[in-house]
């Protein structure tokens, strides 16, 4: 079974095909660096309609792409895919959707990947995936899965025109025994065919340095494919401790401090001062990323736009589009 890459005519009738994320990178115009963004599966009406405010405002700014989260063993699943569908049919921007290898069958993954073609979605973001439950836990194959992501990675591009990426881990992955399996790992799931990778979140720019460094010691053909960074502008304490502790992140000692003093003692943290040090470090991290040669920029936004508008603005990446 493979599903055709055909999206459409245009007015002319010519057949028009979905591009890649890759090609999307090569294209940015006025010479700057693109950026993308990242949302997550809406909870609620209330929730969806806070998406969809910073979906409108992320339109007007013009990413490469954005990305749809996938919960946890499938968690969202249904809304992943009817939310990242409206995004390829009632908007400008190119989606990119998740998908995860844990709790699926190879029949339910493959009838995932039709049912984001059913929408016209070429691009999608495989990953392994964490457990339910707990992230941290045991990951258990479901008996009629796949083990590894590079599995996924194949089975993906053995069912039509599809462009694939892979996640890659700065630190890494905290199931990697150490960095040199790690990149391995990486290295084996972009010979599989994927085309790109977008790195889990950091907050030391040299953890990503590093990792293309290796990348390239190993495999020179697949160091040349992109290594997206993933960053996030912290607007709040609490809520990036606990990001960090799900995801295996490090939020390293000295910010953690810097945030710590910006929130206070008091009952509730000064979620202001907090959010002028995360947009601060997220913009000098932004800065030295470009002058390093990063090839895009992806925010993981918590669907919200202001913070991430707001770093734009700082590295002149904002330029809106009438």
């Amino acid at each position: 079974m493979t599903f055709d890459s055909v999206r459409g005519r245009d007015s002319a009738g010519w057949v028009s095909r979905t591009p890649s994320i890759v090609d999307r990178l090569r294209t940015d115009e006025g010479g700057r660096v693109p950026f993308s963004v990242e949302f997550s599966p809406p909870r609620d009406a209330a929730a969806e309609a806070r998406l969809w405010r910073a979906v409108r405002e992320f339109e007007r700014l013009q990413p490469a792409f954005v990305s749809m989260t996938y919960g946890a063993g499938g968690s969202t699943r249904d809304r992943t895919v009817r939310v990242t569908g409206q995004l390829a049919e009632e908007t400008t921007l190119l989606p990119v959707a998740h998908l995860t290898a844990v709790s699926h069958s190879v029949d339910e993954l493959r009838s995932m990947v039709g049912a984001y073609a059913d929408r016209g979605i070429r691009n999608i973001l495989v990953l392994r995936g964490d457990p339910p439950g707990d992230p941290m836990g045991e990951w258990c194959k479901h008996p009629d899965g796949v083990e590894y992501a590079d599995e996924l990675v194949r089975l993906v591009r053995d069912l039509g025109d599809f462009h694939v990426g892979v996640a890659s881990f700065p630190e890494g992955h905290h199931r990697s025994p150490d960095l040199a399996h790690d990149t391995k790992f990486l290295v084996s799931k972009l010979r599989a065919g994927a085309e790109y990778s977008i790195t889990q979140m950091f907050f030391d720019v040299e953890h990503y340095l590093r990792l293309r460094d290796r990348v390239a010691l190993l495999d020179a053909e697949q160091a040349a494919k992109p290594i997206i960074p993933e960053l996030m502008p912290i607007t709040s304490l609490r809520s990036v401790r606990k990001m960090v502790e799900l995801s295996g992140s490090v939020l390293p000692p000295a910010l953690e401090a810097r945030l710590a003093a910006a929130a206070g003692d008091g009952p509730e943290e000064n979620r202001a001062a907090v959010r002028e040090v995360g947009i601060d470090v997220a913009t000098k991290m932004g800065e030295r990323l470009i002058a390093e040669g990063a090839p895009a920029l992806h925010f993981i936004t918590l669907n919200f736009a202001r913070a991430t508008s707001e770093v734009l603005a700082n590295l002149g990446l904002a330029v809106t589009h009438v």
